[in-house]
């Protein structure tokens, strides 16, 4: 429970006319308003520009979260080095000193102009004279900042240090938060200035202050990964210029943030070919797919109950194919502690990692590898069927161009368009079909292909 200190003061007939996303409001005919769309600003950053929908769309507000110490601040002061090459920028921080980040912008321009000549990442020749910094908290002191100077950017670190004096609440609250936003979002709408907010995340990882927040904005983006992991991605989960659920993945390096251009080539840089327990899956990220490796362990357990412990994966997802491959398959799995990870850090939430999951658990388990140059893709029902996942054709593709050469996919029932070249597509049933066509042949015979014999 939050105390909040509402004061009822007369507000002044002028102060409602100022308000509002274009002054004075009247109504026109949607046909008489001309339809021609301001070019997006321009943005080399490659990974950032196709989360946000192909560039920075003028008068937007978007709002960037994640954990502490993922690279939030790292991000967008890369973004403000970049756009200040062409365009007035303001970066406005209440939470780090001017000489803060004045360290942390030289050691982005030094470690990415030179000092690597093998990385061609591109770095900035100099500190760019676009690019003006301010340390403030109090709202009307930034507006009049960005009255003075103009910026076609203006990027506020963060929203929750931000304050409006007039209000009795601290900052950060649910008043302030609110209200702030919304003043950034007038200004956005009516000067044509591309706004970017930082804000901070509750333990839960999901955005502090009220859900209000989430709806003034344009577009919501969030930093994920584990700080220990070198790799992050950038997700945006709304976006009104663009498609959500778009993904763009980067490295944490010394100079910065590093846009990964090949994830699916990255993820799977350490495979070992071969190895018991693996398997390839192919999970959609928005509109790219993505090649992620899905480790398998099983081990004879120590104790009464055996543990399920996956990482990367839903546990429910986990509980569900271990069952499917007891039950169906036939592998005795109620004795054995059960390891499930996917490898760098990713988060696979789609069914489509399904038949990935149990080939890797069910590998372990009898100590065969998968096929090194095979990809699995499909959903699996508690009757031990595979069902077909969306786009499919996409996920395909992707496989045959880093060089896979087999795809276990569930068996379609009418086929629409031919599947795509450069990969043979086997299309199976059951899961036992799937696990029979994914083993590699030991040399045992026919019924060592089958897990029947568990």
């Amino acid at each position: 429970m939050v105390e909040e200190v509402v004061e009822i003061t007369p507000v002044p007939a002028a102060a409602h006319a100022g308000r509002g996303l274009g002054g004075r409001s009247s109504p026109r005919r949607l046909s008489e308003i001309s339809g021609d769309f301001e070019a997006r600003l321009p943005l080399s950053i490659g990974e950032f520009a196709r989360v946000l929908g192909g560039g920075i769309v003028p008068g937007s507000v978007v709002l960037l979260g994640g954990d502490p110490g993922i690279g939030k601040s790292t991000l967008l002061l890369q973004l403000a080095l970049e756009m200040a090459q062409q365009v007035r920028v303001l970066y406005v921080s209440g939470e780090e000193s001017e000489r803060q980040i004045k360290m942390r912008a030289v050691r982005l321009l030094r470690n990415g102009n030179g000092e690597d000549e093998k990385d061609d990442s591109g770095g900035i020749a100099s500190m760019p004279e676009e690019l003006l910094l301010v340390t403030e908290t109090n709202l009307n002191v930034i507006l009049e900042h960005v009255t003075e100077v103009k910026p076609l950017l203006l990027i506020l670190d963060s929203v929750q240090t931000t304050y409006l004096p007039e209000l009795d609440s601290s900052a950060g609250s649910v008043t302030q938060v609110r209200e702030t936003a919304s003043r950034l979002r007038e200004l956005a709408k009516t000067s044509g200035v591309a706004v970017f907010l930082i804000g901070h995340v509750t333990k839960e990882g999901a955005i502090a202050g009220p859900r209000i927040l989430e709806h003034i904005v344009d577009t919501v983006l969030y930093l994920e990964g584990d700080r220990f992991q070198s790799y992050r991605l950038l997700r945006s989960v709304k976006n009104r210029f663009g498609a959500t659920s778009e993904v763009g993945v980067f490295e944490m390096r010394e100079r910065g943030m590093v846009e990964i251009t090949n994830p699916s080539e990255a993820f799977l840089a350490e495979r070992m070919i071969n190895a018991p327990g693996s398997a390839i899956a192919v999970t959609m990220e928005g509109t790219r797919p993505l090649l992620v490796e899905i480790q398998g362990l099983t081990s004879p357990t120590s104790f009464g109950n055996p543990r399920r412990t996956p990482n990367g994966i839903d546990f429910n997802r986990l509980l569900l194919t271990v069952a499917v491959l007891t039950r169906r398959v036939g592998l005795h799995l109620g004795e054995q502690d059960i390891f499930v990870n996917v490898v760098g850090g990713m988060a696979v939430s789609e069914p489509a990692a399904d038949l990935a999951v149990a080939a890797a658990v069910a590998s372990s388990m009898r100590n065969i590898s998968v096929r090194a140059d095979t990809v699995l893709i499909g959903e699996v029902g508690l009757s031990g069927e595979l069902r077909m996942v969306g786009q499919m054709p996409a996920r395909l593709r992707e496989a045959a161009k880093l060089g896979f050469r087999t795809a276990i996919v569930p068996r379609r029932l009418r086929a629409i368009e031919p599947w795509p070249q450069g990969i043979q597509v086997v299309e199976v049933r059951s899961l036992r079909q799937a696990l029979e066509q994914a083993f590699v042949d030991d040399g045992k015979g026919k019924d060592a292909a089958s897990p029947r014999d568990q």
